[in-house]
């Protein structure tokens, strides 16, 4: 088989390997601004770390996202409820 035949076909395959990754991936679903509104209603008192909570919460990490918002001093109801909303986790 010629090279030049070889990188085509290569090329090809990388191709459609990675358009079907880009077409199986999840969409990215997350909602940072739910998040951070919910928390602040439920009374945080630090909005960096209602942030960085709820950044983690957005890549599916709940327990650390609700671990930061009741340490900025949120409910555990309603942290749990401000995580879910971050991940749009189905209620």
């Amino acid at each position: 088989m010629r090279t030049s035949t070889r990188i085509a076909g290569a090329l090809t395959g990388l191709t459609l390997t990675l358009g079907g990754a880009v077409l199986a991936a999840p969409a990215v679903r997350a909602d940072i601004p739910a998040c951070t509104q919910m928390a602040e209603l439920a009374g945080a008192t630090d909005s960096d770390s209602v942030t960085a909570a709820c950044s983690r919460g957005v890549v599916g990490d709940l327990q650390s996202c609700v671990t930061g918002l009741t340490g900025a001093g949120v409910a555990g109801g309603a942290a749990t409820g401000a995580c879910r909303a971050a991940a749009h986790e189905p209620r």
